[in-house]
């Protein structure tokens, strides 16, 4: 009976830890209503630690960063219509912010400097 109440006790504390952990980061990558997505590039991909899935359109900040000891770049375009949204070098750790406003059209990015794959995001809803 004892380790019961124990073993529910410490069931509700990480529950809650959870909860708690869950809503921190919700709010570290939504601010003022503008959602923020966080790049890395190495020497010839991207990596982002939040999920691209589920994107809806509005406004995104792109915070990327140069995780190589050389310049990469960062491009920026509308994946359907291939407008240009942002286009930066970025020197070795840099990081630099590209403020946009996304669509339903998705979007799509790469290094222009260090060639990587384009990275096409086309399941954006309203």
């Amino acid at each position: 009976m004892k380790n019961n109440k124990i073993l529910t006790l410490a069931l509700l504390i990480l529950s809650l830890i959870a909860i708690t952990g869950t809503t921190i980061a919700a709010d570290t990558d939504k601010k003022n209503s503008v959602t923020q997505i966080h790049l890395d590039e190495y020497g010839g991909y991207f990596e982002t630690k939040e999920t691209l899935a589920g994107l809806k359109a509005g406004e995104y900040e792109f915070i990327v960063t140069n995780k190589t000891n050389k310049i990469v770049g960062f491009q920026l375009q509308n994946n359907k219509t291939h407008e240009q949204l942002d286009k930066f070098p970025l020197d070795p750790n840099e990081t630099r912010i590209a403020k946009v406003t996304i669509t339903s059209d998705g979007f799509r990015f790469r290094c222009p400097i260090n060639p990587t794959p384009w990275y096409e995001l086309d399941g954006v809803k309203d």
